[in-house]
C-alpha cells in the first residue's frame, strides 16, 4: 500500500487571498491618484496658455517657473469682450434713461443673464389706441438707435398694454404689434443692423402691475427694448 504524502505546509485560507485582492487593488488606485495629481509645469502652462487667448488674453505668465513668479505681470486688454460690451452698453442705456427724463418719459433699465431690458411708458409717446409714435418721439428714438447700433448687439423691440378694451375695435395684441413694428422700422431707417433686429408683441398677456388699478395698467402700457449682450 502506497504510503501518503505528507503535505509541506498548510494551505492559504480564503479570505487571505481575497484580502490581497484588495490590497492590490487599493494600492494601484493610490498610485493612480498620485500619478494624477501630479503637475507638469510645461503641460500647466500649455493650458494656461490656451485658456487666457480664447478669451482674448495677449500676454500670459512668464515663460518659465510659472509657480515660483508672484510677481510676473499678467496682461490681459482684450479678455473677457461679453463683460466689456455690458458695461460700455449700461453706460449707453443710463445716458439713454437721462435723455428720456428730461423728455417726460419713464424708464427703467433691468438685467437678466445675458439680456438687458431698458422699458420705456408709452404714456408719452402714442396717442391713445393709436400705434403711430408722436412725431416729438421720433427723433429721441432716432437717438436710442444711434447709440445703441455701435454695439452691434441683437435687439428685440417689444410692445405691451393694458387690458383695456381700444374703442377702434382693433385688439391689444394688434396694437402692441403694430407699435413695436413701427419702431423697428425707424431703427431700420436710422440704420440698425436688419439681421439682428426683431420686433414683438404681448398685448395684455405679460403684465408687470396687475391692471386692476389705472396705476398697474399704466405701469403695463409699455415699450422694451431687449438687447442680447451673449448674442
Amino acid at each position: 500500500m502506497a504510503r501518503k504524502k505528507k503535505q509541506e505546509c498548510k494551505s492559504i485560507p480564503g479570505w487571505l487571498i481575497s484580502f490581497g485582492d484588495l490590497m492590490s487593488l487599493l494600492l494601484t488606485f493610490f498610485i493612480l491618484l498620485f500619478s494624477m495629481g501630479t503637475i507638469s509645469l510645461e503641460k500647466f502652462h500649455m493650458v494656461i496658455k490656451g485658456i487666457t487667448e480664447s478669451l482674448g488674453g495677449r500676454k500670459v505668465i512668464h515663460e518659465s517657473k510659472i509657480l515660483n513668479a508672484p510677481k510676473g505681470v499678467v496682461q490681459f486688454p482684450d479678455m473677457y469682450p461679453k463683460l466689456e460690451k455690458k458695461k460700455r452698453l449700461k453706460k449707453e442705456l443710463r445716458e439713454i434713461q437721462n435723455i428720456l427724463k428730461s423728455a417726460g418719459i419713464d424708464t427703467q433699465i433691468q438685467s437678466h443673464g445675458s439680456n438687458i431690458r431698458l422699458r420705456l411708458n408709452t404714456d408719452k409717446m402714442f396717442p391713445v389706441g393709436k400705434a403711430y409714435p408722436y412725431s416729438t418721439v421720433i427723433p429721441l428714438l432716432t437717438q436710442i438707435c444711434d447709440r445703441l447700433k455701435i454695439l452691434y448687439l441683437p435687439l428685440t423691440i417689444e410692445g405691451h398694454t393694458d387690458n383695456l378694451p381700444i374703442l377702434s375695435g382693433k385688439t391689444n395684441l394688434e396694437l402692441s404689434v403694430e407699435r413695436a413694428v413701427n419702431i423697428l422700422k425707424i431703427f431700420i431707417k436710422c440704420g440698425y443692423p436688419e439681421k439682428i433686429l426683431s420686433a414683438r408683441g404681448y398685448g395684455e398677456y405679460r403684465p408687470i402691475a396687475p391692471n386692476d388699478t389705472p396705476q398697474g395698467r399704466a405701469k403695463n402700457r409699455r415699450i422694451e427694448f431687449v438687447i442680447d449682450v451673449g448674442g
